[in-house]
């Protein structure tokens, strides 16, 4: 079934209040660039007009001439001035094509980097309600439309409004009463140029909206575990009919769009036609009874291409143009998204040396949808509206400096959130976490990535080298230091096993690999971050009982010396615990060592029993 938002989508509005000088604050940095490229655009519409003129010059000196010497070199010079004219035309056309692709180029490069770049401020939480294919779809499709209103669409305003009115005051000047009928037709442009602007504006939104909708479920379907999903789950006559569906409306969209924006030039087309039919029959009548001369019914004939041929091209380029606005409008409803997460303007540098950790008195709720998201880009017409309550009341937590704490409690319970702020994937809504006694909403994010890492469940991975996915975490790491980060994560085996060694593609999401080996790799990664702080979140809840074993080892490396937060249902290491805390409902219920919470029969001493009991937790 299509979601909501595109079956709203046909509903028509206004492209919103402000675009337009938001677009030319964008551009202010082409702003050179582009007064060259409109003055080569006002040349080129100047030779246009200036050409029919010197044709009907041609024409008067013909039939005046009188077969003359020096008639005929008039001829020959005014033929060898179009001449020029159109030499000058044809240099002026490859110059400005010049200059309009190294504007549209700079502008797709610019925005593809300022939504990229806004993009990767925003929050966890935006990418857990963001459709990813609604989203790439901005940074292609969207992009690319906005680029075209300053280059094709801004040149052919320019180029059309003097063409026309440099034709408009010549063809006043020969002949007022022919200009003046053919002007009576200009409202038959006008008029209807406004509605069919708006409805194609209408037309292209809701095609925006539909190709991100492919766009999304391809990017879905066609990954490893997506199409995983599907060929277990999945009935493929269902995902051909919705993506069919999708691709018929967006055919019957075009064909719509095509059809009105045909229909219109061809009336247009038609008035042009009986206007040049105007022209010869009156003009030539005036010729003929010598009120105006031959050569100006040939120059009002010409010129007249030159006033209708820019109408047409106007009358359209108002649809060029909402296209184009609502391409912006697509493109700068992302960068106006605020981020919710920022780096203060005098944020510190961590200390070196060993870091401890504390979580002071933490209230955290997650992000409200209004808050961190967009209907367009959840693909919904409406965003959830509900308010997303408290998860962590009043947490107090603290480990010291090479320490290990281990969080325990039921599934749900806030163990994942805990471990989230302490990174500053989220900023807590009350009290504050603190590393080594400086908050982490004063430190600079570099700070905060180089001294915390994780490892989580999924292990994830880019679709890149063994050697790629570990230098992600340490640039400037050789491949030796790659390689004992292999060996340290219980991955030597597999390095020397493997043809192409460090080279060697891990496929999306590293599923070309065992998840035991998966979860390593993120380790070996890890081990070269060389982080002073590690958060472990269920690293080993999907592994089987061989691959739990060897990442347990791998993790002893991991952990050696640095402070350490570990959640897990079945780890060895929360026997060996410094202190294990127990979380229930987002508040800390219990805390001590392991034999101390079992001592006292809570509810650590129930878990203990119902889910740990099986795992070799206890000696």
């Amino acid at each position: 079934m299509l979601r909501g938002v595109e079956r709203g989508a046909t509903a028509p509005r206004s492209v919103k209040k402000g675009t337009i000088p938001r677009i030319w604050r964008f551009a202010a940095s082409y702003r050179n660039w582009l007064i060259a490229f409109l003055l080569l655009t006002v040349l080129s519409a100047v030779v246009g007009v200036a050409t029919p003129v010197v044709a009907g010059r041609v024409v008067d000196t013909i039939v005046k001439g009188g077969g003359t010497s020096a008639a005929a070199a008039t001829v020959v010079g005014l033929a060898a001035g179009i001449a020029a004219l159109a030499i000058i035309e044809a240099c002026n056309g490859l110059l400005t094509r010049w200059y309009s692709s190294r504007l549209g180029e700079g502008l797709i490069a610019d925005l593809r980097r300022a939504v990229f770049g806004h993009v990767q401020t925003m929050p966890v939480a935006f990418f857990t309600r963001t459709r990813t294919g609604a989203l790439v779809s901005r940074l292609n499709n969207d992009v690319i439309g906005a680029q075209s209103a300053i280059t094709t669409t801004l040149a052919s305003v320019v180029s059309n409004v003097i063409q026309l009115t440099l034709a408009v005051a010549v063809m006043l000047t020969l002949a007022w009463q022919v200009t003046l009928l053919a002007l009576v037709l200009l409202p038959i442009f006008v008029i209807p140029a406004r509605r069919m602007g708006v409805r194609i504006a209408d037309l292209r939104r809701e095609a925006a909206d539909l190709n991100a909708g492919i766009s999304n479920q391809m990017t879905e379907r066609f990954s490893a575990p997506g199409a995983t999903l599907v060929k277990l789950f999945g009935d493929p006559d269902a995902e051909l009919a919705e993506f069919g569906e999708r691709t018929l409306r967006i055919r019957d969209i075009g064909v719509r769009t095509a059809m009105v924006s045909r229909v219109f030039v061809t009336a247009l087309s038609l008035v042009s036609a009986l206007a040049q039919a105007l022209i010869y029959g009156l003009g030539g009548y005036l010729a003929v009874t010598g009120q105006i001369e031959a050569g100006t019914v040939v120059t009002l004939a010409l010129l007249l291409t030159r006033l209708y041929t820019p109408m047409t091209a106007l009358a359209n380029a108002r649809v060029d143009v909402m296209t184009a606005l609502v391409s912006f409008e697509r493109v700068f409803e992302v960068l106006d998204l605020q981020p919710m997460i920022t780096e203060k303007p005098d944020a510190r540098t961590l200390p070196d040396g060993p870091v401890s950790v504390r979580l002071r008195d933490v209230r955290f709720a997650y992000p409200n949808a209004e808050d961190v998201s967009l209907a367009s880009l959840e693909e919904v017409a409406v965003l959830d509206q509900r308010h997303n309550e408290e998860v962590l009341h009043g947490v107090d937590l603290e480990v010291g400096a090479g320490r290990l704490l281990a969080l325990v409690g039921s599934s749900g319970a806030g163990k994942s959130t805990i471990a989230s702020l302490v990174p500053r994937l989220y900023d807590v809504d009350g009290g504050a976490v603190e590393l080594s006694g400086i908050d982490v909403r004063d430190l600079t994010f570099a700070s905060v990535r180089g001294a915390v890492g994780v490892v989580t469940q999924d292990g994830h991975l880019f679709h890149d080298t063994i050697g790629g996915n570990l230098r992600y975490a340490a640039p400037g790491a050789s491949d030796a230091e790659i390689v004992e980060a292999l060996q340290r994560a219980r991955l030597g085996e597999l390095l020397d096993a493997l043809p192409d060694g460090l080279d060697t593609v891990v496929g999306e999401r590293g599923y070309r690999l065992s998840g035991g080996e998966r979860q390593r790799l993120t380790i070996a990664r890890l081990l070269l971050a060389k982080p002073r702080v590690v958060i472990l979140d269920e690293a080993t809840a999907h592994l089987d009982s061989e691959s739990e074993a060897a990442v347990q080892e791998a993790l002893v490396e991991a952990l050696a010396g640095r402070t350490a937060i570990v959640i897990a249902h079945r780890l060895s290491t929360i026997r060996a615990a410094d202190q294990i805390a127990v979380v229930e409902h987002g508040r800390i219920v219990e805390r001590g060592t392991h034999d101390e919470l079992l001592a006292t029969g809570g509810r650590y001493a129930v878990l203990h029993r119902t889910q740990f009991a099986g795992q070799h937790l206890v000696g």
